[in-house]
């Protein structure tokens, strides 16, 4: 066999190698070969969460009533009501008159019971005077004994009819006052019925007012709550239009409903200066206790992610890997919160980016002079070349 024949020969055989080789031995090929690293997917900054003395409230849910309310009413009746002088709103004095009632009647009742009062202290004039000569002669004999205790017996008897229509006259006196109502105190009328030409009932009411224009908000507290408040502290309220006033606590309730274990407390609201008039009785309010400070673990409110109403952090391992933590959060005071449960005071949390992160994602920790790329990551925009996690890109 000559040369070009064996080459012919070479090449067949190679040829048939090559095409004998299987697929998987091609792949086994490729895998052998070194995989490349994974990328991250965001530049984050993480901080540790911090102890700090943060103030202690409790917050309480009440409703704005009347310090005291007064009900005026009709002390006489039958009478037609001729004048009505006061309305809602109005800010009225103790004794101020709020309404007139007819008097024809009254005045005339008391002209007849002060003639009376006169007809029977002519009569006692008139037995006093046959009295003293009954006793006169009494010793003389010119007189019987029987005829002696007669006088003496009138006498006695005109005395108690002359009492008896002095009571009658000041009764009549006093039903003519009262055809004037007047204010029992100083205040703020809240209601009227009071309506000229009507005629009422004794002790119908008229007109409700507000003694003093004292306002006061009531609050349901627990019994455990209860025991944290104390009477002088000042409580801030926050009216349902927004408005905040402040009110000092009052008054504790001395006892606690056995079936709900929920007490009632009572605080002044101002009655004067520029918070007055913002609160009427009637509204809802939201009242905060405050009850000093205590420590707490804190971390930066951007830490906090909220998904499905529930509240997360990242926190980051040695292997830039991160894990999503449920907590629990508490009191926010600036830019910081409390962290009542679920994180421990060592670990490393996700501030910048937290929001684009979900668990076992692998990020780029940014130091101090990489605040501004990481600023940049939170904004949506990829960093140096490192896609932003939930763009096309990092997917």
């Amino acid at each position: 066999m000559n040369d070009k024949s064996i080459r012919f020969a070479l090449s067949v055989a190679a040829l048939a190698a090559m095409l004998a080789v299987p697929p998987s031995a091609v792949s086994a090929a490729n895998a052998s070969e070194e995989a490349p690293a994974p990328r991250p997917a965001l530049t984050v900054s993480v901080a540790q969460p911090e102890r700090m003395l943060l103030p202690q409230r409790l917050v309480a849910n009440g409703d704005v009533a009347a310090w005291q309310e007064a009900s005026v009413g009709a002390a006489i009746g039958g009478q037609r009501l001729v004048e009505v002088r006061a309305d809602v709103g109005d800010v009225v004095r103790a004794g101020q008159v709020l309404a007139v009632f007819d008097d024809e009647m009254p005045r005339a009742e008391a002209g007849q019971a002060r003639a009376a009062l006169l007809e029977a202290e002519a009569g006692a004039a008139e037995a006093a005077a046959n009295a003293g000569r009954a006793r006169a002669l009494r010793a003389s004999g010119a007189m019987s004994e029987q005829q002696v205790m007669q006088f003496l017996t009138a006498e006695k008897t005109t005395a108690a009819r002359i009492a008896s229509a002095k009571a009658t006259l000041a009764a009549r006196e006093l039903n003519l006052r009262h055809t004037r109502l007047l204010a029992p105190d100083d205040g703020v009328i809240s209601a009227r019925s009071a309506t000229v030409g009507a005629v009422v009932a004794s002790g119908t009411e008229l007109f409700r007012m507000l003694r003093k224009g004292r306002l006061e908000w009531r609050a349901r507290l627990t019994e455990a709550e209860i025991g944290r408040v104390r009477i002088g502290q000042t409580v801030a309220l926050t009216l349902a239009d927004g408005s905040r006033l402040s009110g000092s606590l009052r008054m504790v309730a001395p006892t606690v409903d056995a079936q709900t274990r929920f007490g009632l407390v009572y605080v002044d609201l101002p009655a004067r200066g520029a918070d007055a008039g913002l609160a009427k009785a009637g509204m809802f309010a939201r009242g905060e206790f405050e009850l000093g400070e205590a420590e707490a673990l804190t971390v930066p409110q951007q830490a906090v992610v909220v998904r499905e109403a529930f509240s997360y952090v990242f926190s980051v391992g040695e292997d830039s890997r991160v894990a999503q933590l449920k907590v629990r959060t508490g009191r926010r005071v600036g830019d910081r919160v409390e962290i009542l449960d679920g994180l421990a005071a060592g670990v490393r949390v996700v501030v910048a980016g937290a929001g684009f992160l979900n668990d076992g994602d692998l990020v780029r920790v940014a130091d101090s002079a990489g605040a501004q790329p990481a600023a940049a990551a939170t904004a949506g925009t990829p960093v140096a070349g490192i896609p932003v996690a939930g763009t096309p890109a990092a997917r």
